[in-house]
């Protein structure tokens, strides 16, 4: 007896990779233009170049769409390299998070999310979600380095280096509009490096401890107390 070869659905043909990835840069083209309210499968798949169907194979309706598109970018690698230093992981978290919310998608895109998900409690929820991995995940490992090396005490608050880290940047960049250089960054790194130590329950300077009049030069002690000289400055 001859046994007859079932054909796969033919929608499974339709599944390629390059198609789901055309809909995803397509859906973050639009909402950048004219926001989640406005947004339309019509115009994500005239956009991509695809029919609405291939759209509907993979998410049952434009909420489902985004909300994949916020998962998909909030799980993507952190460039956690290993600097040998809190400082030095702090400046590159620091650039790698001005690269990404400067990008003129991500500064449209992002705040429009934001004042959405204060009447979509799924966008809400999912936001939610991926900032609370990331924070997990920036914290577990730049804390986990420091708490290591001894520059932040054990017990550390992992929730505090996302707060303390983009924080900043994205008022910077997203609400203030601000530009944010090479200068800058340093700066910025120096100062989150500062409240991470004081939010983790140590002093803001740990290399540089504060006054010492003991290690001053002799012709230097004796000063009046209103004229402190740093250690280290």
């Amino acid at each position: 007896m001859t046994t007859e070869k079932r054909r796969a659905p033919a929608g499974a043909a339709v599944l390629r990779g390059e198609i789901t990835t055309a809909i995803r840069a397509a859906v973050m083209q639009e909402l950048a233009e004219v926001g989640y309210g406005r947004l339309s499968i019509e115009a994500v798949a005239r956009r991509a170049g695809v029919s609405k169907t291939a759209i509907y194979r993979r998410w049952r309706s434009k909420l489902d769409l985004v909300l994949d598109m916020v998962t998909a970018v909030a799980g993507r690698r952190l460039p956690l390299l290993d600097t040998g230093s809190l400082r030095g992981d702090v400046e590159v978290l620091l650039l790698a998070a001005s690269t990404a919310l400067g990008h003129p998608l991500a500064s449209q895109i992002i705040p429009d999310l934001l004042a959405e998900a204060a009447r979509n409690p799924q966008i809400a929820e999912t936001l939610h979600r991926a900032m609370r991995d990331y924070q997990v995940r920036l914290g577990e490992i730049v804390i986990g380095r420091a708490v290591a090396r001894g520059e932040l005490p054990t017990g550390a608050d992992p929730w505090a280096v996302a707060d303390l880290i983009v924080g900043p940047v994205y008022w910077r960049l997203t609400i203030s509009r601000a530009s944010l250089d090479a200068a800058q960054l340093s700066t910025m790194a120096t100062a989150v490096v500062a409240a991470l130590r004081v939010a983790c329950g140590g002093s803001p300077d740990r290399e540089k401890e504060v006054w010492d009049d003991r290690a001053l030069p002799e012709d230097d002690r004796g000063l009046p107390e209103s004229e402190p000289r740093r250690v280290g400055a």
